[in-house]
């Protein structure tokens, strides 16, 4: 009698972990190798992509989990790779202790965009979340002291990991700490968004008054997955600074959130799967034609967003979890 719920309650758990936790590390393994073999020379596009996927990833968790509408969530990201460049300027070039302070940035300034654009819903949402990209954009190249101004903010040099692995020329020792650091963060959203947090604000995404007659607080949870939201963003932002070591206005500029916002919807929103390949698939595509074309990639990229839209308006993530689906299917 005792054998029998021990093995029925024990065994649904593995597959579940094996989902939320191995194959992210595995699948992020295999596009971190394919990504060397076929930019060996390029690692340090690599590394940016890998940073602006975090960007996406943080930005899932409130437009794609909680249904907020958002294009200023580049401040986050912006805010994050300023102060870790400052602390890193001022001394402190521990890598692991910058990318501690850019989440801690990027949670501040997650909360306190929270608690204001979590309160309406809508276009009122849409324009707020604007105003609060462009007023960080505007003090950005004011506080020149802090930022480096239209220059940027330069001289970034960070430490060795670990006080052993130091960052070389080639961009090797920064490629492989950000596909790391990408793994983890990817693991950690999955069994966040597994979890009964994830479940709500998913319930509140669909059915903001059903959700509050059940008696879930709703405001405080959206600004919860703000902050995390932030949190993610700012370690997205950290790593640029540690990477590049230089740090300028557009990573926060409007073009950043909107770009970000775009991959977004390429991937498919509501889905962390789908929003890691939606920035890897846009990335690459722009940039390997802007290589081919420099002259009109980007009316290459116009096309490829409109045939998504047409053809999977839900997101290639969606459109072929749905066409697995159907042809498992019409197999059995």
């Amino acid at each position: 009698m005792t054998t029998v719920p021990t093995s029925v309650t024990v065994s649904p758990g593995l597959p579940a972990l094996v989902r939320q936790v191995a194959l992210p590390i595995v699948v992020i393994g295999l596009l971190g190798g394919a990504g060397y073999l076929l930019f060996p020379d390029d690692l340090a596009f690599l590394t940016r992509l890998i940073s602006i996927t975090l960007l996406v990833l943080s930005l899932d968790l409130v437009v794609g989990y909680c249904g907020i509408a958002t294009l200023g969530h580049a401040a986050l990201y912006g805010v994050s790779a300023y102060v870790a460049g400052n602390v890193c300027l001022a001394g402190h070039a521990d890598p692991l202790l910058l990318l501690a302070v850019g989440a801690f940035a990027g949670a501040v300034v997650g909360l306190l965009s929270g608690v204001i654009v979590s309160r309406f819903r809508g276009l009122p949402q849409l324009v707020l979340s604007i105003a609060i990209g462009q007023l960080v954009g505007a003090l950005s190249n004011k506080l020149s002291s802090l930022t480096g101004g239209s220059d940027g903010l330069a001289g970034i040099s960070p430490g060795r990991i670990f006080g052993v692995f130091g960052f070389d020329l080639f961009g090797r020792t920064g490629y492989v700490f950000s596909l790391a650091v990408l793994a983890v963060v990817f693991v950690v959203l999955a069994r966040l968004a597994a979890s009964p947090f994830g479940l709500i604000c998913r319930g509140i995404r669909d059915d903001n008054l059903r959700a509050r007659m059940i008696g879930a607080a709703v405001y405080p949870r959206l600004i919860a997955m703000y902050g995390i939201s932030g949190a993610v963003a700012g370690i997205g932002g950290a790593l640029t600074a540690i990477n590049t070591g230089v740090v300028g206005l557009d990573s926060v500029s409007f073009e950043r959130s909107a770009e970000a916002l775009v991959m977004l919807v390429l991937g498919g929103a509501g889905s962390l799967w789908g929003a890691l390949f939606g920035a890897i698939i846009f990335q690459l595509f722009e940039h390997l034609v802007s290589a081919a074309n420099p002259f009109h990639w980007m009316t290459l990229v116009g096309l490829l967003l409109i045939a998504i839209v047409l053809f999977a308006p839900s997101g290639l993530g969606p459109a072929v979890t749905s066409a697995w689906r159907r042809a498992r299917g019409g197999g059995a």
